[in-house]
């Protein structure tokens, strides 16, 4: 029998839909079914969608359908975009995603990505329409808190920053007194933008647009005069413009964005699975190990290698993995350098610098707990 339920979430909540700052009231209203079995069509081919309930079991639902459902953005270049080649999506955010397929699934291209607005995430992720989301996404309390998620560890430490035209000789936020500001709809970059403005006295205009890209649209034609996001956002951005050298990014940084995956509260067990996954990456890079070479730190001796690539001890059991979880994620995708500059590092258009996003032992942020 095929048995459903169909439920209303009806969130009165702080929907903080950017990044950092206080949240703005919204009330979301969504009709989600939600598979509680999984369907087997005794007629056909068998089987049917496994949706995760919220606060169930993520892993068993990946497990049945086979394949993890990822929100991303879908239109930050470097972080989720489509491949020009291959039209798949690619990025930093999705290769934390494939990650999470190779150590549940074994194949990291077991991995739908579904592409999402900056306000249509939170109701996706909560509806159970995703396993995870890997989105740009601030780490806030009220995020926390209030909306029934959990944050794994940051993957990118970032601030809001500004971009304008070179030829404005604009070189400070209070240059743009009396200007017009492109700002995406939905995300609290505004409230930060206000904040720091009217902290600074100056008068602006906001414009708004719906989403990242006609946000950009409109910057690009000379609908405004600056254009705010997450720093690593407008790096992306930039080199999508028409002319990418008329426009630099300001120095100033308007805020702290550390940039996360996250969960649904509930389902402590899927919560651990992304969080160690996402640990693994961090701690590889410690030690050095790559995907290259991960073959031949097998059979050392070791204890902490050991444990890493499941040699030794169980530390995937408690998890419901297997013990080589870690050796799946890196041997497919890689530590977290390699994702870095594969996407955002010296060979990329972005040649983006590691600063906070360095090891601690480089004087960076990055610290994996023990695998012990």
């Amino acid at each position: 029998m095929k048995k459903q339920l169909i439920f209303v979430l009806s969130l009165l909540t702080v929907l903080l839909v950017a990044c950092g700052g206080s949240g703005e009231t919204v009330e979301v209203t969504r009709i989600v079914e939600v598979e509680v079995t999984r369907v087997v069509d005794g007629g056909g081919d068998g089987g049917g969608t496994t949706t995760a309930p919220a606060g169930g079991n993520t892993l068993d639902a990946v497990r049945d359908r086979d394949v993890l459902k990822c929100g991303i953005s879908g239109s930050l270049v470097g972080f989720s975009a489509p491949d020009p080649d291959t039209n798949e999506f690619v990025g930093f955010d999705v290769d934390f995603c494939r990650a999470v397929a190779a150590a549940v699934l074994g194949d990291a291209s077991k991995l739908e990505a579904v592409s999402t607005t900056g306000t249509s995430r939170f109701p996706t992720l909560q509806s159970g329409e995703v396993d995870m989301l890997s989105r740009n996404t601030t780490w806030t309390i009220s995020r926390d808190t209030a909306l029934g998620f959990e944050f794994m560890p940051v993957t990118f430490y970032d601030g809001q920053g500004m971009m304008v035209r070179a030829a404005s000789d604009i070189t400070t936020l209070e240059g743009l007194e009396g200007g017009t500001i492109c700002v995406q709809a939905g995300t609290t970059t505004e409230k930060n933008l206000a904040d720091v403005m009217n902290a600074l006295g100056v008068n602006y205009e906001p414009k708004v647009f719906p989403d990242n890209a006609t946000t950009t649209a409109a910057y690009d034609e000379g609908a405004c005069d600056g254009f705010t996001t997450d720093k690593s956002g407008l790096l992306a951005t930039k080199t999508t413009l028409s002319d990418p050298d008329a426009h630099v990014i300001l120095e100033a940084t308007m805020s702290k964005e550390p940039l996360a995956p996250l969960v649904r509260h509930g389902d402590n067990n899927w919560g651990d699975v992304v969080r160690w996954t996402i640990n693994c990456t961090i701690q590889a890079e410690e030690l050095g190990i790559t995907s290259a070479n991960v073959d031949d730190m097998l059979g050392g001796d070791d204890p902490v290698i050991q444990n890493l690539l499941g040699e030794a001890g169980d530390l995937g059991e408690p998890l419901g993995l297997s013990n080589d979880f870690c050796y799946q994620a890196i041997k497919q995708v890689g530590n977290y350098g390699e994702i870095f500059d594969r996407n955002l590092g010296p060979d990329t258009p972005f040649n983006l610098d590691r600063g906070v996003n360095a090891q601690w032992t480089d004087g960076g942020l990055l610290y994996a707990p023990p695998f012990r």
